[in-house]
Parts: C-alpha cells; structure tokens; sequence
C-alpha cells in the first residue's frame, strides 16, 4: 500500500523502495528526513504551480540530492553536487530507466545549489529546486497550509536542522575546498573555518594569462 503523507503519494514501486534502501543506509538522520522533505516540498509545490512531475524521479532525485556529502559518494576533487548526481544516474540506468530520466535527474542534482536556473528546466528538476529552497532556506513556506507543514514535519522531523545541516556540508566539503568557488558552498567553510580563503573571480580574471 502506497504512503501518503500531506497529500503526495510515493510512488510504491521496486525503484522508489530500493532508493530508500540506499540511501538510508549510508545518511544519518538528519540528511535522511531532509532529503526526505525536500521530496515532499518540492511534489506539492510543483502540484501547485500545475508542473506535471514523475513522482518516481522525483524521489530518486531528492533522495540522493546530498549523497555526495556523505564519505561512501563523496569524491576528493569534485562538487559534492555532482556525486550526488553521477550516483543518481547509475542508479536510474540500472533499474531501467531512460537516459533521458536519468539525465533529467541528473541535472536536478547538480543544479539543486543553483538559484534560478532549474526552475526553467524539466518538471522533476524544478521540484528539487523547490524542495531544496524550502527546506534549507524556507522560501516560499506561505505556499503551503499549516496542515501540509505539520505533517511533513511530523513524518520526518527537522530537530536542531539549521546547525546540524550546516555541520553535514562543512564535513561533506572541508575536504574539497576548491569544488566551492563559485557556489554559495564557500559561505559555509568561511563560516566554519577562519584560515579558509575564497578564490576571487576578480583576481582571477585580473592574474589571467592574456597580455593586456
């Protein structure tokens, strides 16, 4: 039997419930219950907006959207986005899904830190989007009824999330300090670590190669 919580049905299916699987074992609870929300957020705000979104990729790709924080997906020299990513591809392939859906996932992941852009792509990758923002940064919580909010919270709670959801990336990330240039991520090692100094675009461009 189907689980419904705030009115957004999983999808009972074989790929929905070894995506749980997975990623329940290698999160602690924290990134479970929010990886968890941000499906949830983001299938009734994109219901709102009338977005005609599989539910299945859908919950594939908030599932695994932080697993590149965790140290059994994370890498040493990439985005912590695009682990999540690449492991959310393989998995989709393997349980028969489409390149295409894969993709689309794909791009869901490693946009999920990337203001603007996914909201003008597929419908699963603007899902992601505004689960993410919902939960990390409360956007948008007026869209939704007290009632929605209370249940999702109820079935995945959110205890000390602010702090304990910045310590995941400060751990996902203080190893790979370089991957941040460019993304809001280098706010939180700078939060974290005073000795961490950020690459400035500017300099970058002023120290370029070119003569003049």
């Amino acid at each position: 039997m189907a689980e419904v919580i705030a009115g957004v049905e999983i999808p009972d299916t074989e790929l929905v419930r070894a995506a749980t699987s997975l990623v329940r074992k290698v999160t602690d609870d924290t990134l479970f219950h929010h990886s968890r929300r941000v499906f949830l957020w983001g299938a009734l705000k994109a219901a709102k907006r009338g977005l005609d979104v599989d539910l299945e990729l859908a919950y594939v790709g908030g599932l695994f959207h932080d697993l590149g924080l965790t140290e059994f997906h994370a890498s040493k020299d990439v985005r912590f986005e695009i682990d999540g990513a690449e492991a959310a591809k393989a998995f989709l392939l393997q349980h028969g899904r489409s390149e295409e859906d894969a993709r689309n996932v794909w791009l869901a992941i490693a946009l999920h830190t990337t203001p603007e852009v996914p909201l003008r792509l597929s419908p699963e990758v603007a899902a992601i989007a505004l689960g993410v923002k919902t939960d990390v940064l409360g956007i948008g919580l007026d869209e939704l009824t007290d009632e929605e909010r209370a249940e999702v919270v109820a079935a995945h709670p959110r205890p000390d999330f602010k702090n304990r959801i910045l310590k995941a990336f400060y751990d996902g990330m203080a190893h790979r300090p370089n991957t941040t240039y460019g993304t809001m991520n280098d706010d939180v090692l700078a939060h974290f670590d005073p000795e961490f100094k950020r690459t400035d675009f500017v300099d970058l461009i002023k120290g370029s190669g070119w003569p003049e």
